[in-house]
């Protein structure tokens, strides 16, 4: 009898902490999907910086934290490949990222047509690259922004 309720006892546990791997599993998996960028420049630059990218109810918002940039406007795109030494064409216009005097440029906006999930608009695997000169919005596949100076491989990032 004792080995009945040593077992039964063992098995109620067991039951408690499957309810409660099964609840913290169902709450990480509520969390936003989240990807990031490192970026690392190119040869002669010196800039550092990172692109986050978290899913939200409306688009994914991109978030952008650079330094080491010449003051003015930057190319700022997402492109085809995550291999950063590649030079095929990009495929998402993020605009320009706006440096200030001592190099510093943020950016924070909510992106309607890119995504996070396994589909035809995600980044993940993709690069993010800066480029050197502003992005005229017009010319294509870079809007003459001249060389890039500095790329990051975007990648899922750990949901907290």
């Amino acid at each position: 009898m004792n080995s009945f309720r040593a077992s039964l006892i063992g098995l109620i546990f067991l039951s408690f902490g499957g309810f409660t791997a099964q609840a913290q599993t169902e709450e990480k998996s509520s969390a936003p999907l989240k990807a990031i960028a490192v970026l690392h420049p190119t040869a002669g630059n010196k800039l550092s910086g990172t692109v986050t990218f978290t899913e939200v109810a409306d688009g994914v918002q991109v978030q952008a934290e650079i330094t080491g940039l010449t003051p003015g406007n930057h190319g700022f795109h997402v492109h085809e490949f995550g291999d950063c030494s590649a030079t095929e064409r990009h495929v998402g216009d993020m605009g320009n990222v706006e440096a200030d005097a001592s190099g510093k440029a943020k950016l924070e906006y909510v992106d309607h047509h890119i995504s996070l999930t396994n589909d035809q608009a995600s980044v993940i695997g993709r690069s993010v690259v800066v480029h050197a000169k502003a992005d005229d919005l017009k010319s294509q596949p870079a809007g003459d922004s001249g060389a890039r100076i500095a790329c990051g491989v975007i990648g899922r990032a750990k949901n907290q």
